[in-house]
């Protein structure tokens, strides 16, 4: 009697355990991942890894909500700019990357990343916010070489 208990308690956990997988949906545990923004150089480093490395996990936590992103004449706002950076997923950049610190206090940063191509090099001045516990990029402006 003992194991007809246990077979149907290990039956019951089984299935319970598939249902809670295919209610949560292929890759959704990736999506909602959440990525270490307590420092300004954390959030500055996954803000270098998303834009050159394909990393999509915590691109919906690392934009602020009022992002704006500014190269030449175009102005792309956080929608369309998180949208972008998830079809990038997995795809790198064949450039070299170098970061500098321009300014920093307890609230803000705003930094210099520059991307070396083969043919061109492009400047993004980046700016990072904290936003209650975490910091998180406000804006960010493009110039080409």
């Amino acid at each position: 009697m003992k194991t007809l208990v246990k077979t149907f308690a290990a039956a019951a956990l089984v299935a319970v355990s598939t249902f809670t997988m295919a209610a949560e949906g292929p890759g959704s545990k990736s999506a909602k991942a959440n990525v270490n923004l307590s420092t300004a150089d954390f959030a500055l480093a996954h803000y270098v890894a998303v834009t050159t490395e394909g990393e999509s996990a915590g691109v919906d936590q690392l934009f602020a909500e009022d992002f704006s992103k500014k190269a030449n004449a175009t102005t792309n706002k956080r929608d369309e700019l998180v949208k972008f950076f998830k079809k990038q997923k997995g795809e790198k950049l064949n450039c070299t990357v170098s970061t500098d610190i321009l300014e920093e206090s307890a609230d803000y940063m705003i930094a210099k990343v520059t991307l070396k191509f083969e043919n061109f090099t492009r400047t993004d001045l980046v700016t990072l916010e904290r936003v209650d516990n975490d910091w998180k990029v406000s804006k960010s402006v493009n110039s080409y070489k």
